[in-house]
């Protein structure tokens, strides 16, 4: 194999014990590897470099962002081809240590120095975060939170449609995105059993959609709370444009400083997944606290599976270094015997695990049709960021190594009297 790719495919497969699974192009034009693959173009030695400094997923998502590399053909197939060389390496996959000692690794290792030229380790790109080690304060989480969310409004709205909603829709054969994700919103509803002149909280409310519907379609008062700027600025502008001002208040405000209660219903759709495990039984308690004798809660969050005995995990490295810092996600189980340890009745659990694979497609979709907009509004490695999250999250939703569930929890009052579960319709009060 001749020039810059074949050297870096031989260095590549000693390295790794194995074939590399992707064609590869280099900074040269030259080209080694499979044929009927997808492509990966290594554009400079740079990317080699990061690829020696962070091995595995950090040093890809590195060169990635920074446009070091590139890939061509289909971009899900590619994912899923170095999710088995990189994030997908199973427990009886070799260590470092074994891997050191192969036959070979550090000739691999020699090679791949060579190639990358400068022996000095390439700068991160300025779109990853500052990691504070999941400290869950007021200021870490208000800064996580903005790290993600304040990243332009006209950006998110040109990835996630006028819906303006960010978590999974609720599909049905032949609907748009914004009529699934409007399903999804009364389906939230639904199961709160809102009714007219109730009071609602809503943990996390984003730009304001599910306040506005609750609002326009049940009638109810609405309090979202949220810590990005951003958001709040455009909510309420959503808001008063909508003609529901009357009736929605959103704030800017940390949910653990909310202390009006009490409220008949709370939901909190995708928010949960910033709380934390040592501080999840906290948020619990508290929202439990701030619902009324017989209120509902709708917590709606992703989970992963268990594996081994911790309650929770931090995201994988690449997540939390360019999408979601500090978070972390729990099983299913974990979830439920939190929000019971608070005093919840859990009454309801449905998995929508295939529904979030097919809403991030959706959003993949739209921001490859804007994809020069998107680079203009937010900067091109914002935009490489999310392309690359939410292309690995649709593949982790379908492969079932992360799911998402919405759970109906109750405060139950003394008679024992909390309504009967009709799912997907409304509860008998």
């Amino acid at each position: 194999m001749g020039g810059a790719a074949g050297r870096l495919v031989g260095a590549l497969e000693l390295v790794m014990g194995g074939e590399v699974p992707v064609r590869v192009r280099a900074w040269d034009g030259s080209e080694a590897g499979g044929e009927g693959v997808p492509t990966l173009v290594v554009r400079n030695r740079r990317a080699v470099r990061r690829l020696l400094f962070k091995p595995g997923e950090l040093g890809l998502a590195r060169a990635w962002v920074a446009g070091d590399i590139e890939i061509e053909g289909d971009f899900y197939r590619a994912l899923e081809l170095l999710a088995g060389v990189v994030w997908e390496r199973g427990e009886e996959a070799p260590g470092l240590g074994e891997l050191v000692r192969r036959a070979g690794f550090r000739r691999g290792v020699a090679g791949l120095v060579r190639l990358g030229g400068v022996p000095l380790p390439p700068a991160p790109p300025k779109e990853e975060a500052r990691r504070v080690r999941h400290l869950h304060t007021r200021h870490t989480d208000r800064r996580a939170i903005s790290h993600h969310y304040d990243v332009g409004n006209e950006f998110y709205s040109l990835v996630l449609g006028p819906s303006l909603v960010y978590s999974c829709a609720y599909w049905d054969e032949g609907i748009s995105l914004e009529d699934a994700q409007r399903d999804k919103l009364d389906l939230v509803c639904r199961k709160l059993g809102l009714r007219e002149g109730q009071r609602v909280l809503d943990v996390g409310c984003g730009w304001g959609s599910f306040a506005m519907h609750a609002a326009r379609e049940y009638g109810v008062r609405v309090v979202g709370v949220t810590l990005s700027q951003e958001q709040a600025v455009l909510a309420r502008k959503r808001v008063a444009d909508a003609g529901v001002a009357g009736l929605v208040e959103i704030r800017v405000q940390d949910y653990r400083d909310v202390d009006d209660g009490p409220y008949d219903a709370i939901s909190s759709i995708g928010m949960a997944e910033h709380v934390g495990a040592e501080k999840y039984l906290e948020y619990a308690r508290h929202l439990h606290q701030l619902l009324a004798p017989g209120g509902r809660l709708l917590n709606h969050q992703i989970a992963r599976r268990p594996h081994g005995d911790e309650e929770a995990y931090q995201l994988d490295s690449f997540i939390d270094a360019y999408v979601f810092p500090d978070g972390e996600l729990a099983p299913i189980g974990t979830t439920v015997t939190q929000l019971e340890r608070a005093g919840f009745e859990v009454r309801d659990v449905e998995s929508l695990r295939e529904h979030y694979a097919l809403t991030l497609r959706r959003w993949v979709r739209n921001l490859e049709a804007g994809w020069e907009r998107a680079a203009r509004l937010a900067g091109p490695g914002r935009a490489r960021v999310w392309k690359l999250y939410m292309a690995a999250s649709a593949l982790a939703f379908e492969r079932n190594r992360i799911g998402v569930n919405q759970v109906l929890a109750v405060r139950t009052p003394d008679s024992g009297t909390a309504g009967l579960t009709l799912r997907s319709r409304a509860w008998a009060g």
